[in-house]
């Protein structure tokens, strides 16, 4: 009897108890709130990280519009409505809507970016939010005029091809003409500037801004050259010079020119020395401050000339209708507001919006019922292609176990034939052709045998047996020639035997060796669609790669899925096939001994 040591005993228990836990942590749900609507399948949680771990914000920020950038590493675009009409944002409770509009949104290239209206960003701490979607019966909730307050007066986001640039908010300030814009902006589509072509903004008393009052400015710039000298921004005062924004060799300043005809010019700004994206502001009251990438210069005395003529950007235009400082490189995200906005939220801004995004984490999607677990997570992130080459690997494993069963289920049946057969062969002592005449065998024997590949051997040799007595009229004596001549049938059947049983081993050979490599490729190609995502979303965290890295490495999972059941059963198979295969050479052998030995040739010569 085998007796299991008491140490044993327990040492197992506790490691299924560890098995079955980690197995329930994988697929434990987290807890989920209630859902906000019923007809929404879909729903993700969006952190706004103020914290250390994120943007890290000192301040309280109140009516900050936010940027979310959707692709394939952290949204299913799969799942969603094609022009993202079902998209939806709720606050923390699960209960209150929050205002949003769609800059733009790619259901092909699946990529979109989303502007989301917050209450408040609390500084050095975090807050969720919720992204609805799946609701194919759901109208567009888009809403740019109420994504801004009354104070913002103008967003240009470029979005708009042959047509005047279109302002976002309430105000509706359509430019006077259509730009030249480009896909490969930092936030959607970008102005693409040449130094000639500039963007007339509308002479319009809510752009106008009074002796004194207050601005803030920004944009994003991308310069064709680094250390350039051009305007980015100018407005005039009562058909003077009034305002200009622009760059001295790199360095952001600021130029007013009173009624007097004086001009006053800011302290510079750290220059920018690339030609990467960088966020550049104004903020005008008091007390006059420059912004680059977030970060402010010195403030200083420089109040306002009165301004009410049609800002242009790109460029100043003369009073004789020259263009003079043009801009060359792209623009994105211009925004003007008639207050001035505290530093945070232009700090904020410059993080949100930048190719870093530290603001704005995705976590999980759920379902209905609540979380779906990790695997969950990895198979809403799955792309098409992926899906494509996961199918591909199914079907490869569909065949490879349809070939181990069916092979299986033969190879069994043959041995055991074998078996059946051989017994009763052994039993044959003056004639080897017994088994085929039947008078040996019963019915159910008969029957039984015939799955032998042996069996089917033999009959082939009884056959020429029984033909050679045919034509000699001797029933007792084979030549030399004749028992050779038989040999050499025998071998044939053997040989058509064991391309029967090798029948099909190729596919398990193909799935062994073509499963890893074909789920490799799908890995590659995800990964290669998940950065070129990333890249175009301008989002570089570990939340925006990897739902999409682990959705790729999915197909590798899934080509080994389909190697190794093969691998293990093609090596089961083989050990069996070739156990047949000797037992079949060892019955040629003793088959033509018997033969020579029951019917000699010597016999032939016999009255």
């Amino acid at each position: 009897m085998n007796v299991t040591p008491r140490s044993a005993a327990p040492r197992r228990r506790s490691l299924a108890f560890l098995f079955t836990a980690l197995l329930t942590l994988l697929s434990l749900p987290a807890p989920a709130q209630a859902w906000w609507n019923q007809d929404w399948a879909y729903r993700k949680q969006i952190t706004i990280d103020a914290g250390s771990t994120g943007a890290d914000i000192k301040a309280d920020v109140s009516g900050q519009v936010v940027l979310v950038r959707l692709h394939d590493g952290v949204f299913n675009f799969a799942e969603a409505g094609a022009d993202g009409a079902d998209l939806r944002f709720v606050a923390d409770d699960d209960q209150t809507p929050l205002v949003f509009h769609i800059e733009k949104y790619d259901s092909v290239f699946n990529i979109a970016f989303v502007w989301v209206q917050l209450p408040a960003v609390k500084a050095g701490a975090s807050q969720a939010i919720w992204m609805y979607y799946g609701n194919a019966e759901a109208v567009p909730g888009s809403d740019a005029k109420a994504t801004y307050d009354a104070n913002q007066t103008l967003v240009y986001h470029f979005g708009e091809r042959g047509t005047p640039v279109a302002d976002s908010t309430g105000y509706g300030h359509l430019a006077d003409n259509a730009v030249e814009v480009t896909d490969g902006g930092l936030v959607g589509n970008s102005a693409r500037l040449d130094g000639q072509n500039l963007v007339r903004l509308p002479a319009k008393p809510s752009l106008a801004v009074p002796a004194g009052g207050t601005l803030t400015w920004s944009a994003w710039i991308k310069p064709a050259a680094a250390g350039v000298d051009a305007v980015l921004y100018s407005q005039s005062s009562g058909g003077n010079p009034g305002l200009v924004i622009g760059l001295a060799k790199g360095q952001l300043y600021m130029d007013v020119t009173d009624a007097t005809g004086e001009m006053r010019q800011s302290p510079f700004s750290p220059p920018i020395t690339d030609t990467n994206w960088h966020h550049v502001a104004l903020v005008a009251g008091v007390q006059t401050t420059l912004f680059v990438d977030g970060q402010p210069g010195p403030a200083f005395a420089l109040p306002l000339p009165a301004l009410d003529g049609a800002p242009t950007l790109g460029g100043e235009i003369g009073a004789d209708g020259s263009i003079s400082g043009g801009f060359q490189g792209e623009i994105d995200e211009l925004q003007l507001s008639k207050v001035t906005r505290d530093p945070t939220a232009i700090r904020l801004a410059a993080i949100n919006q930048g190719t870093q995004d530290l603001l704005v984490q995705f976590g999980t999607d759920e379902g209905q019922g609540g979380h779906s677990g990790y695997f969950g997570v990895i198979l809403a992130a799955v792309t098409f292609d992926a899906w494509v080459v996961i199918g591909v690997l199914a079907v490869m494993a569909l065949v490879s176990w349809w070939v181990m069963y069916t092979k299986g289920l033969y190879t069994g049946s043959i041995h055991r034939a074998n078996a059946v057969f051989n017994t009763q062969f052994q039993t044959l002592r003056q004639d080897l052709t017994t088994l085929e005449s039947k008078r040996a065998l019963s019915e159910d024997e008969r029957k039984q045998i015939q799955k032998s590949s042996m069996f089917r051997m033999y009959e082939v040799g009884v056959r020429e047996i029984l033909h050679r007595f045919e034509i000699q009229g001797h029933a007792s004596a084979l030549s030399a020639e004749s028992i050779e001549a038989i040999r050499a049938s025998v071998d044939a059947e053997s040989v058509r035997e064991n391309q029967r049983l090798s029948k099909g081993m190729v596919l398990l050979t193909i799935a062994i060796s073509g499963g890893p490599f074909v789920g490799l490729l799908g890995t590659v190609v995800g990964v290669m669609i998940t950065f070129a995502a990333v890249a175009a979303a301008g989002e570089v965290n570990i939340n925006a790669i990897a739902p999409g890295i682990s959705a790729a490495l999915l197909a590798t999972a899934a080509g080994m899925f389909v190697a190794i059941p093969a691998l293990f059963g093609y090596n089961y198979l083989l050990t069996r096939i070739k156990e047949i295969q000797a037992n079949m050479a060892v019955f040629v052998d003793e088959f033509v001994t018997r033969m020579a030995e029951m019917y000699p040739a010597s016999a032939l010569d016999k009255p």
